[in-house]
């Protein structure tokens, strides 16, 4: 079905805070999180008389547009060279220092059992190769179906779906050690 502009602007516009996270876990950073958006929404804009609302609606495939963006300027960012700052080394240094402190086992109910959970899952998280990462991320906090997913990353559904296995697997196996640790049952 064809869509009037306003209609597709509209529909567009309510899609603003989903790119936005999503640019966000792609990126890292707000300033480029942005950047992303604006060039997704300009390129999605510029295509708008060629859009047809499918049954998966215009989400998938704006994000489809942004997952395109993001891996063509990751080849060509990665390509040129990187300069590090005096900070970033010496914020390394004193981050590998703190590493070298022993760790105080928390109770089961301590609030900050899940300050550490949380950095133990964004590390694992990290840890992932990338397209394990936004497989499950898409699914996880898009809540994108299988088929919505194949759609954006253009593969099929048999490989969204292993791979969001291979990442679940992936990250099960990397938090056993910190339930372990803080007795907290597992399957």
């Amino acid at each position: 079905m064809k869509l009037s502009r306003p209609q597709f602007e509209e529909l567009a516009l309510q899609q603003m805070d989903t790119l936005y996270r999503a640019a966000m876990r792609m990126t890292r950073d707000p300033a480029k999180a942005e950047d992303l958006v604006q060039e997704t929404v300009l390129r999605a804009l510029r295509a708008a008389d060629r859009f047809e609302l499918e049954q998966y609606g215009i989400r998938p495939w704006l994000l489809r547009i942004m997952h395109n963006l993001h891996s063509t300027r990751g080849e060509r960012d990665s390509r040129q060279p990187r300069a590090v700052a005096d900070e970033q080394l010496t914020a390394v240094a004193d981050a590998h220092d703190a590493d070298n402190i022993s760790i105080v086992p928390l109770s089961a109910n301590d609030e900050r059992l899940f300050d550490t959970m949380d950095e133990r899952l964004a590390e694992a998280l990290n840890e992932l190769p990338g397209e394990y990462q936004q497989v499950l991320l898409y699914w996880a906090i898009e809540d994108l179906t299988y088929k919505e997913i194949a759609s954006v990353l253009s593969v099929p559904v048999g490989t969204v779906m292993s791979r969001l296995f291979r990442a679940r697997q992936r990250l099960a196996e990397r938090l056993k050690g910190f339930a372990a640790e803080q007795r907290i049952p597992t399957q």
